[in-house]
Protein backbone atom coordinates (compact mmCIF):
# COMPACT_ATOMS: atom_id res chain seq x y z
CA UNK A 1 0.00 0.00 0.00
CA UNK A 2 1.58 3.49 -1.02
CA UNK A 3 2.03 6.22 1.40
CA UNK A 4 0.22 9.51 0.43
CA UNK A 5 0.60 12.87 1.92
CA UNK A 6 -0.49 16.60 0.82
CA UNK A 7 -2.00 19.72 2.06
CA UNK A 8 -5.30 21.06 1.91
CA UNK A 9 -5.87 24.73 2.21
CA UNK A 10 -9.42 25.74 3.80
CA UNK A 11 -10.43 29.50 2.55
CA UNK A 12 -13.36 31.06 2.41
CA UNK A 13 -15.35 34.90 3.49
CA UNK A 14 -14.83 35.57 7.85
CA UNK A 15 -16.88 33.37 9.83
CA UNK A 16 -17.77 30.40 7.70
CA UNK A 17 -16.22 28.07 9.53
CA UNK A 18 -13.02 26.98 8.27
CA UNK A 19 -11.34 27.11 11.73
CA UNK A 20 -14.19 24.91 13.28
CA UNK A 21 -13.88 22.40 10.24
CA UNK A 22 -9.99 22.41 11.01
CA UNK A 23 -10.44 21.30 14.40
CA UNK A 24 -13.04 18.50 13.50
CA UNK A 25 -10.86 17.57 10.90
CA UNK A 26 -7.93 17.02 13.54
CA UNK A 27 -9.79 15.96 16.38
CA UNK A 28 -7.96 18.42 18.69
CA UNK A 29 -8.83 22.38 19.00
CA UNK A 30 -5.67 23.80 17.18
CA UNK A 31 -7.13 26.92 16.10
CA UNK A 32 -9.66 29.52 18.07
CA UNK A 33 -13.58 29.43 17.03
CA UNK A 34 -15.64 32.90 17.90
CA UNK A 35 -18.85 33.58 16.22
CA UNK A 36 -16.98 37.02 15.27
CA UNK A 37 -15.65 37.33 11.64
CA UNK A 38 -11.78 37.87 11.47
CA UNK A 39 -10.97 35.67 14.22
CA UNK A 40 -8.00 33.33 12.46
CA UNK A 41 -5.21 35.76 11.54
CA UNK A 42 -2.40 33.63 11.06
CA UNK A 43 -1.98 30.54 8.59
CA UNK A 44 -2.44 27.31 10.77
CA UNK A 45 -1.79 24.09 9.94
CA UNK A 46 -3.36 20.91 11.57
CA UNK A 47 -2.08 17.59 10.83
CA UNK A 48 -4.97 14.68 10.18
CA UNK A 49 -2.68 11.12 10.08
CA UNK A 50 -3.81 7.84 9.56
CA UNK A 51 -2.05 4.52 8.68
CA UNK A 52 -1.56 5.20 4.66
CA UNK A 53 -2.06 9.08 4.73
CA UNK A 54 -0.81 12.53 5.92
CA UNK A 55 -3.12 15.10 5.65
CA UNK A 56 -1.84 19.03 6.42
CA UNK A 57 -4.79 20.91 6.50
CA UNK A 58 -4.06 24.76 6.55
CA UNK A 59 -6.86 27.32 7.99
CA UNK A 60 -6.25 30.68 6.33
CA UNK A 61 -7.42 33.99 7.89
CA UNK A 62 -10.65 35.18 6.14
CA UNK A 63 -10.77 37.03 2.67
CA UNK A 64 -11.87 39.94 3.28
CA UNK A 65 -11.69 43.80 1.98
CA UNK A 66 -9.10 45.18 3.97
CA UNK A 67 -9.16 48.30 6.03
CA UNK A 68 -5.88 48.38 7.45
CA UNK A 69 -2.24 46.91 6.80
CA UNK A 70 -2.59 43.88 9.12
CA UNK A 71 -6.04 42.72 6.62
CA UNK A 72 -3.69 42.99 4.18
CA UNK A 73 -1.37 40.82 5.53
CA UNK A 74 -3.94 38.70 6.26
CA UNK A 75 -5.90 38.59 3.26
CA UNK A 76 -2.32 37.85 0.95
CA UNK A 77 -1.74 34.98 3.30
CA UNK A 78 -5.34 33.62 2.92
CA UNK A 79 -4.74 33.34 -1.66
CA UNK A 80 -0.92 32.49 -1.55
CA UNK A 81 -2.75 28.99 -0.46
CA UNK A 82 -4.19 28.89 -3.74
CA UNK A 83 -1.98 27.16 -5.87
CA UNK A 84 0.54 25.52 -2.65
CA UNK A 85 -2.23 23.25 -2.24
CA UNK A 86 -2.84 19.98 -3.39
CA UNK A 87 -6.60 20.32 -2.97
CA UNK A 88 -8.19 23.94 -1.94
CA UNK A 89 -11.63 23.61 0.33
CA UNK A 90 -13.76 26.75 -0.84
CA UNK A 91 -16.35 27.17 2.28
CA UNK A 92 -19.36 29.10 2.43
CA UNK A 93 -21.71 29.30 5.06
CA UNK A 94 -24.95 28.08 3.41
CA UNK A 95 -27.19 29.72 6.02
CA UNK A 96 -26.33 32.97 5.10
CA UNK A 97 -26.43 32.17 1.55
CA UNK A 98 -24.07 33.23 -1.19
CA UNK A 99 -23.27 36.26 -2.08
CA UNK A 100 -20.43 38.85 -3.91
CA UNK A 101 -17.89 37.82 -1.46
CA UNK A 102 -18.02 34.27 -2.03
CA UNK A 103 -17.98 35.15 -6.44
CA UNK A 104 -14.89 36.90 -5.94
CA UNK A 105 -13.35 34.17 -4.15
CA UNK A 106 -14.70 31.50 -7.13
CA UNK A 107 -13.10 33.72 -9.85
CA UNK A 108 -9.92 33.96 -8.16
CA UNK A 109 -9.51 29.72 -8.02
CA UNK A 110 -10.38 29.33 -11.43
CA UNK A 111 -6.65 29.60 -12.35
CA UNK A 112 -5.46 28.05 -9.78
CA UNK A 113 -4.14 24.11 -10.42
CA UNK A 114 -5.12 22.18 -7.24
CA UNK A 115 -7.67 20.52 -6.99
CA UNK A 116 -10.97 22.54 -5.81
CA UNK A 117 -13.71 21.33 -3.65
CA UNK A 118 -17.10 23.73 -2.60
CA UNK A 119 -17.77 22.98 0.59
CA UNK A 120 -21.49 23.76 1.82
CA UNK A 121 -21.15 24.23 5.35
CA UNK A 122 -23.74 24.80 8.28
CA UNK A 123 -26.22 22.29 6.28
CA UNK A 124 -28.27 21.14 8.71
CA UNK A 125 -29.43 24.53 9.70
CA UNK A 126 -31.15 24.90 5.87
CA UNK A 127 -34.72 23.72 5.18
CA UNK A 128 -35.24 21.86 1.91
CA UNK A 129 -36.78 24.99 0.51
CA UNK A 130 -33.76 27.37 1.45
CA UNK A 131 -31.26 24.21 0.21
CA UNK A 132 -32.93 24.71 -3.31
CA UNK A 133 -32.57 28.91 -3.22
CA UNK A 134 -29.06 28.38 -2.31
CA UNK A 135 -28.73 25.61 -5.50
CA UNK A 136 -30.00 28.02 -8.12
CA UNK A 137 -28.09 31.09 -6.76
CA UNK A 138 -24.99 29.07 -6.96
CA UNK A 139 -25.92 28.10 -10.57
CA UNK A 140 -23.10 27.83 -13.35
CA UNK A 141 -20.36 29.48 -10.40
CA UNK A 142 -20.09 25.62 -9.18
CA UNK A 143 -18.33 24.80 -12.64
CA UNK A 144 -14.99 26.09 -10.82
CA UNK A 145 -14.88 22.94 -8.87
CA UNK A 146 -14.02 19.66 -8.69
CA UNK A 147 -16.54 18.37 -6.41
CA UNK A 148 -19.60 20.09 -4.02
CA UNK A 149 -19.52 18.52 -0.54
CA UNK A 150 -22.41 19.68 1.53
CA UNK A 151 -21.57 19.45 5.60
CA UNK A 152 -22.26 20.25 9.00
CA UNK A 153 -17.91 21.74 10.85
CA UNK A 154 -19.97 21.82 13.77
CA UNK A 155 -21.79 18.46 14.34
CA UNK A 156 -19.37 16.76 12.12
CA UNK A 157 -22.23 15.87 10.01
CA UNK A 158 -20.55 14.13 6.26
CA UNK A 159 -16.92 15.56 7.14
CA UNK A 160 -16.02 11.35 7.00
CA UNK A 161 -17.33 11.58 3.75
CA UNK A 162 -15.16 15.34 2.91
CA UNK A 163 -11.83 12.82 4.31
CA UNK A 164 -12.19 9.66 2.02
CA UNK A 165 -12.60 12.73 -0.67
CA UNK A 166 -9.71 14.18 0.12
CA UNK A 167 -7.48 11.23 0.66
CA UNK A 168 -8.52 10.19 -3.11
CA UNK A 169 -6.67 13.26 -4.58
CA UNK A 170 -3.41 13.19 -2.37
CA UNK A 171 -0.64 12.42 -4.36
CA UNK A 172 1.90 10.04 -3.12
CA UNK A 173 4.33 11.15 -0.55
CA UNK A 174 6.38 11.73 3.22
CA UNK A 175 5.36 11.70 6.05
CA UNK A 176 6.35 15.31 6.75
CA UNK A 177 5.69 16.00 10.11
CA UNK A 178 5.61 13.04 13.26
CA UNK A 179 2.51 11.48 14.58
CA UNK A 180 1.88 13.02 17.71
CA UNK A 181 2.56 16.42 16.40
CA UNK A 182 -0.88 18.18 15.41
CA UNK A 183 -0.08 21.46 14.92
CA UNK A 184 2.86 24.01 13.30
CA UNK A 185 1.90 26.43 15.89
CA UNK A 186 4.68 26.79 18.88
CA UNK A 187 3.31 26.28 22.26
CA UNK A 188 3.50 30.20 23.41
CA UNK A 189 1.43 30.99 19.69
CA UNK A 190 -1.41 28.79 20.81
CA UNK A 191 -1.68 30.30 24.53
CA UNK A 192 -2.01 34.00 22.92
CA UNK A 193 -4.49 32.87 20.83
CA UNK A 194 -6.25 31.53 23.79
CA UNK A 195 -6.37 34.75 25.48
CA UNK A 196 -7.37 36.09 22.25
CA UNK A 197 -10.50 33.86 21.60
CA UNK A 198 -11.54 35.10 25.29
CA UNK A 199 -11.17 38.54 24.82
CA UNK A 200 -13.24 38.23 21.44
CA UNK A 201 -15.78 36.35 23.50
CA UNK A 202 -16.23 39.00 26.40
CA UNK A 203 -16.34 42.13 24.21
CA UNK A 204 -18.22 43.26 21.69
CA UNK A 205 -18.35 45.78 18.98
CA UNK A 206 -14.88 46.82 17.28
CA UNK A 207 -12.96 46.57 20.15
CA UNK A 208 -11.48 43.08 19.81
CA UNK A 209 -10.59 43.61 16.40
CA UNK A 210 -8.38 45.86 17.63
CA UNK A 211 -6.57 43.67 20.39
CA UNK A 212 -3.51 41.62 19.76
CA UNK A 213 -2.46 39.13 23.01
CA UNK A 214 1.52 38.83 23.48
CA UNK A 215 3.29 36.08 25.81
CA UNK A 216 5.97 38.39 27.24
CA UNK A 217 7.09 34.98 30.32
CA UNK A 218 6.18 31.63 30.33
CA UNK A 219 8.41 30.22 33.55
CA UNK A 220 7.89 26.81 34.91
CA UNK A 221 8.10 26.56 38.48
CA UNK A 222 10.90 23.66 38.85
CA UNK A 223 9.81 20.41 39.79
CA UNK A 224 6.46 21.78 40.63
CA UNK A 225 3.98 20.73 38.23
CA UNK A 226 2.74 24.75 37.53
CA UNK A 227 3.67 27.28 34.70
CA UNK A 228 3.81 31.17 35.57
CA UNK A 229 2.51 33.12 32.35
CA UNK A 230 2.94 36.83 32.03
CA UNK A 231 0.41 37.71 28.98
CA UNK A 232 -0.23 41.57 27.70
CA UNK A 233 -3.45 42.42 25.70
CA UNK A 234 -2.45 45.02 23.20
CA UNK A 235 -5.31 47.40 22.16
CA UNK A 236 -5.04 50.28 19.71
CA UNK A 237 -7.10 52.70 21.91
CA UNK A 238 -6.74 54.28 25.35
CA UNK A 239 -10.21 54.35 25.84
CA UNK A 240 -10.43 50.46 25.06
CA UNK A 241 -8.33 49.83 28.08
CA UNK A 242 -10.63 50.99 30.52
CA UNK A 243 -13.45 48.92 28.92
CA UNK A 244 -11.31 45.56 28.42
CA UNK A 245 -10.34 46.04 32.13
CA UNK A 246 -13.88 46.40 33.21
CA UNK A 247 -15.14 47.88 36.34
CA UNK A 248 -13.49 47.15 39.01
CA UNK A 249 -10.89 44.65 36.92
CA UNK A 250 -14.06 42.14 36.41
CA UNK A 251 -13.82 41.64 32.45
CA UNK A 252 -10.26 41.07 32.58
CA UNK A 253 -10.45 38.76 35.34
CA UNK A 254 -13.31 36.79 33.60
CA UNK A 255 -11.26 36.78 30.56
CA UNK A 256 -8.16 35.76 32.61
CA UNK A 257 -9.93 32.87 34.56
CA UNK A 258 -11.29 31.29 31.31
CA UNK A 259 -8.27 31.47 29.18
CA UNK A 260 -6.64 29.44 32.49
CA UNK A 261 -8.96 26.88 32.45
CA UNK A 262 -8.18 26.18 28.86
CA UNK A 263 -4.52 26.65 28.93
CA UNK A 264 -4.58 24.20 31.50
CA UNK A 265 -6.39 21.48 29.54
CA UNK A 266 -4.03 22.35 27.12
CA UNK A 267 -0.79 22.50 29.05
CA UNK A 268 -1.92 19.33 31.16
CA UNK A 269 -1.02 21.19 34.15
CA UNK A 270 -1.46 24.11 36.84
CA UNK A 271 -1.56 27.74 35.64
CA UNK A 272 -0.60 30.59 36.98
CA UNK A 273 -1.70 33.96 34.83
CA UNK A 274 -1.19 37.38 35.22
CA UNK A 275 -2.30 39.99 32.32
CA UNK A 276 -1.75 43.40 31.71
CA UNK A 277 -3.15 45.99 29.16
CA UNK A 278 -1.52 47.94 26.86
CA UNK A 279 -2.04 50.93 24.35
CA UNK A 280 -0.45 50.66 20.76
CA UNK A 281 -1.86 52.79 18.73
CA UNK A 282 -2.61 52.30 15.31
CA UNK A 283 -0.76 49.05 15.78
CA UNK A 284 -2.58 47.16 13.15
CA UNK A 285 -1.05 49.57 10.61
CA UNK A 286 2.51 49.80 11.97
CA UNK A 287 5.03 47.24 10.19
CA UNK A 288 7.55 47.20 12.74
CA UNK A 289 4.86 46.38 15.36
CA UNK A 290 3.30 43.71 12.47
CA UNK A 291 6.59 42.28 12.29
CA UNK A 292 7.23 42.51 16.07
CA UNK A 293 3.80 40.88 17.03
CA UNK A 294 4.37 37.76 14.31
CA UNK A 295 2.47 39.09 11.56
CA UNK A 296 4.50 38.77 8.25
CA UNK A 297 4.54 37.96 4.58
Amino acid sequence: MTFKSGFVAIIGRPNVGKSTLLNTLVGEKVAITTDKPQTTRHRIQGMYNDQDNQIIFVDTPGIHKPRHRLGELMVKNATETFDDADVVLAMIDAKSGFGRGDQMIFDSLRASSSKKFLILNKMDLLTPQEFLYLEKKLGESIEVFDDVIAISAATGKNVDFLLERIKEELPEGPRYFPEEILSDQPEKAIIAEMIREKVLMYLEEEIPHGVTVLIESFQPRGTQDIVDIGAVIVTEKASHKGIIIGKGGRKLKGIGKAARQDIEGFLGMKVYLEIWVKVKEGWRDSEFLLKNYGFKE
